[in-house]
This record gives C-alpha cells, structure tokens and sequence, in this order.
C-alpha cells in the first residue's frame, strides 16, 4: 500500500500496523493512464477515489454541449460523485485523468466493512468531507462575491500547482470562465 493515504489518515488518527493491514485489505490500486475515464455519466458511482500520484477531474456536459469541471483532485485528495456513491443512483459525473495517474479505490461495501472494523477512520473520513465541503462553499461564494479577473488570480496564488499541471482550458471551465478570458489575463500577469 503506498504511504500517501496512510500519511493523510494519520493528520487525524493514529494507526497501528494492525490498522494499515485492515486498511490494505479493503483497499486497491490501479494506475490509469492519461485521459482514461475513471467514472462515466450515467454509471453507478460505486468507489471513492483517493489520488496517490497524478490529476483527476470531475465533470458534467451542460445544457449547451460543454464541459463543466466541479473539482480536480491531486496527489493526496479524494475525488468521487458522492451522491451517486451514497444513494446508489447514475452518476451525472464523468471523472476522467488528466495525467499518468495512480488511485487508491475503496468501493461502497467495502468502506462500509473498513469502517466496522476499525471505527476510528469514521472520523479521518467526516474530516476529509467537511474540508470538501467547506471548500465547495468557499468557490461559490468567491465566484459570486470576487470580479472574474480577482476570482482567477486568487486561484492561482492559492492553487499554483494546479495551473502548472492543469491546461489552461481545463482552469477556465472549473472558475466558470472562457478560455479566451483566461488567455488575455495570464498576459495581462506577463
């Protein structure tokens, strides 16, 4: 197992060697290749992906025919369509790589027996989902709140890795903006 997703669990509980074995056994692995989907529209959501190496998006096609991106995930984040993992309906995501790409997997039974036997990681997990959602709030109220010209460039100091790793296409549909608009501002930093 590698040690990326033990080291974010212990940020907020302690492990034993017992532990990390338990947490082996209802975990895999599986490196994906660039641009290979990891879920599509209309399936059943059934895992929650943590990114051990690499970059993921999540997405919908809207109402125009265009890609909408709602989260990246990189090396040390969780990316998943939560409400099709927990309520067992279509997703209405695709979750795609948009790198080589290595990806701890948990499926629904299986977290449900992990969480059974080692109760702790209840905890590790309502941690991780209220940073998530904390974050999902903070991008909706900086989009309404920021100029579109404030909104990208406090994204980019906040978030450099990603524009380094991220095509710039890619940026512009998650803050909601034209490639076209993205390009002017990133000359306008030059």
């Amino acid at each position: 197992m590698n040690d990326s997703l033990i080291q974010d669990i212990l940020k907020y509980v302690s492990l034993t060697e017992s532990d990390i074995a338990t947490l082996s056994k209802y975990t895999e692995q599986i490196d994906y290749k660039k641009k290979e989907y990891v879920l599509k529209e209309n399936s059943f959501c059934r895992h929650l992906f943590f990114v051990e190496k690499g970059c993921l998006r999540m997405y919908f096609i809207n109402d125009k025919a265009v890609e909408q991106i709602v989260q990246f995930a990189i090396d040390g984040w969780w990316i998943s369509d939560l409400k099709s993992f927990n309520n067992n309906t279509p997703s209405d995501y695709y979750i795609q790589t948009v790198e080589n790409s290595r990806v701890t997997l948990i499926n629904t039974d299986n977290l449900d027996q992990l969480l059974n036997e080692l109760p702790k990681l209840e905890r590790y997990f309502r941690i991780i989902m209220q940073k998530g959602f904390a974050a999902a709030q903070l991008k909706a109220k900086l989009m309404y709140e920021m100029s579109k010209e404030n909104f990208y460039n406090h994204f980019c100091s906040s978030f450099p890795e990603f524009v380094q790793r991220v095509p710039q296409y890619m940026i512009a549909s998650y803050l909601g903006l034209t490639p076209e608009y993205v390009s002017e501002l990133r000359k306008k930093k030059l």
